[in-house]
């Protein structure tokens, strides 16, 4: 199995690419979020009515489920222009000053892990978003300089996996908090229908519905989905995406019917097997099955958690009654 496919924080060049085709470019043909859409539509056309700019936005959930789209779209709709980075990346207060004075008025700076970003990068930044100035210290010792640039207004959208990561006084400057939940399987079923639409590849309406079931509620795992079932349907078949070549190629993918991959029955059997469905501590068992915490508490977790496999104690992470069923074992204690 290719370890990467299900995992929604993992992308190749070919297929970033592929996805930035498939994006929506306007919150009319964002699918699903109906909440988050509904608020954001206000929020933005109240901005444009008064010559404003947006307040900043918090955008958080588990990857994959398009945070970095929807920032493109809110720049979109505002008519303005996006600049993208991430936390890791502004290293230096400089960095960061950078990116701030090429800003135009009403322009949408992006920063993706955002809980990432070092904490000295964010004192600089505070100033920014309340006063739209930028405070920098030129030289060292007794002839330093503290220099103060204005800025233009402009909207930051912070994007992140882990909201409890990002310090208090961050978070409290963002005027708009948008979280994002996993999608149905009705809507990743219409956003694979559309993806198909766009790449041009002919997929009947039982593969669509076998292809969201196993998409973890992830748009951007639907879509690596429906790309890796298309070439099965290329080598294997006659190009068109049917019922049976889908079921074929996602067992190949040792995908089962709920979307769970290779890691997922690895952590409920570790739980189960190696510690006697005892509550199991997540650094234990991170470091059973090889895998790093964050990993398990970003990708899967959150998953196992929605549909009941697994559940949070006091003592640990224990395999829930509908975990041993789904594994065919017997739950007995």
């Amino acid at each position: 199995m290719d370890e990467n496919i299900m995992m929604p924080n993992v992308q190749d060049v070919e297929e970033e690419n592929s996805e930035v085709s498939l994006r929506p470019k306007y919150l009319k043909d964002y699918i699903g979020q109906k909440k988050v859409k509904e608020n954001m539509k206000v929020y933005i056309e109240a901005a444009k009515k008064r010559g404003d700019s947006l307040d900043h936005v918090l955008l958080y959930g588990p990857p994959g489920l398009g945070k970095t789209t929807l920032s493109n779209i809110i720049a979109n709709e505002l008519g303005t222009n996006i600049k993208i980075t991430s936390g890791p990346a502004i290293e230096r207060p400089g960095d960061l000053a950078a990116l701030l004075t090429n800003l135009q008025p009403n322009d949408v700076l992006f920063i993706d892990e955002i809980h990432r970003m070092n904490k000295s990068i964010e004192e600089v930044l505070y100033p920014a978003l309340e006063d739209y100035c930028l405070d920098i210290i030129i030289g060292k010792g007794p002839t330093a300089k503290s220099i103060r640039l204005d800025l233009p207004k402009f909207t930051l959208v912070g994007a992140t996996t882990r909201a409890g990561s990002l310090s208090t006084p961050l978070r409290d400057r963002f005027g708009i908090v948008c979280k994002l939940e996993l999608y149905s399987e009705d809507e990743l079923a219409q956003i694979i229908t559309r993806s198909a639409k766009i790449l041009g590849i002919s997929i009947d309406e039982e593969s669509t519905y076998e292809i969201a079931r196993r998409s973890r509620g992830t748009p951007r795992i639907a879509n690596r989905l429906l790309n890796r079932v298309r070439d099965y349907a290329l080598v294997y078949g006659d190009g068109n995406i049917d019922a049976d070549i889908t079921k074929k190629s996602l067992n190949k993918l040792d995908i089962d019917e709920l979307g769970l991959d290779n890691t997922d029955r690895k952590i409920l059997e570790t739980i189960i097997y190696k510690y006697a469905g005892k509550p199991v501590g997540i650094d234990t068992l991170a470091a059973t099955i090889n895998e790093e915490v964050e990993t398990i508490e970003d990708v899967y977790e959150p998953y196992l958690l929605q549909i009941g496999f697994i559940a949070r104690t006091s003592r640990g992470r224990v395999v829930t009654p509908n975990g041993y069923e789904h594994l065919g074992i017997k739950y007995d204690l």
